[in-house]
């Protein structure tokens, strides 16, 4: 089929020349339909290959040294698939497995029961429990770090050489989040909340 699809272009082409030379526009409708029995003829024989392909099994032509075969595979052997693993070098930055996707900043429940939170971790903030749901209404945004129980405002000290993601309060306190005693984000919140 392909080289009969082959022959038809040329011979549209052929026409086509012919018909604009010529001014002919017979020689211009048969350029025209040859051209559409090649696509035709491509189409089909691109079809037929396949389902040949399909009905061998082989999904790719072997190379010079024949099918390629996994490491280890001998002879009558079946073929083991390598697996294709795109390159991440001139692509940006892709994020590792198990860093935190913004989707997950839940904090981490601590290892065991009875278990203390790690030793740099600031207080919570001591906030009443009517306060306490005036800020969990607050679209307000604090600054939380993946894995760690407090939010925080933006100038907490203990933020420094962390890479915090910023949040409304009101999902920081539903994703389980607490105050830090340092900065003491709830008073500040209430404090900008209430009018003056």
């Amino acid at each position: 089929m392909t080289v009969a699809s082959i022959l038809l272009i040329l011979v549209a082409a052929v026409l086509l020349v012919a018909g604009l030379a010529g001014g002919s526009s017979p020689l211009l409708i048969t350029s025209i339909a040859a051209s559409l029995l090649a696509a035709v003829a491509l189409v089909v024989g691109a079809r037929q290959a396949a389902a040949t392909r399909a009905a061998t099994g082989r999904t790719r032509p072997a190379g010079p040294a024949g099918p390629r075969m996994a490491y280890g595979a001998g002879v009558g052997q079946p073929e083991i698939p390598l697996q294709h693993v795109p390159p991440t070098v001139g692509t940006g930055w892709r994020q590792p497995p198990g860093a935190p996707s913004g989707s997950d900043l839940r904090p981490r429940p601590a290892p065991g029961p009875g278990a203390d939170e790690p030793l740099d971790e600031p207080d919570a903030q001591q906030v009443r429990p009517d306060d306490e749901a005036l800020v969990a209404r607050l679209a307000t945004p604090v600054h939380v770090v993946q894995g760690r129980p407090r939010y925080h405002l933006a100038s907490c000290p203990h933020l420094l050489d962390r890479v915090p993601s910023r949040i409304p309060v009101a999902e920081a306190v539903e994703l389980g989040f607490t105050p830090c005693a340092r900065c003491a984000p709830a008073t500040a919140l209430l404090a900008d909340s209430r009018p003056s």
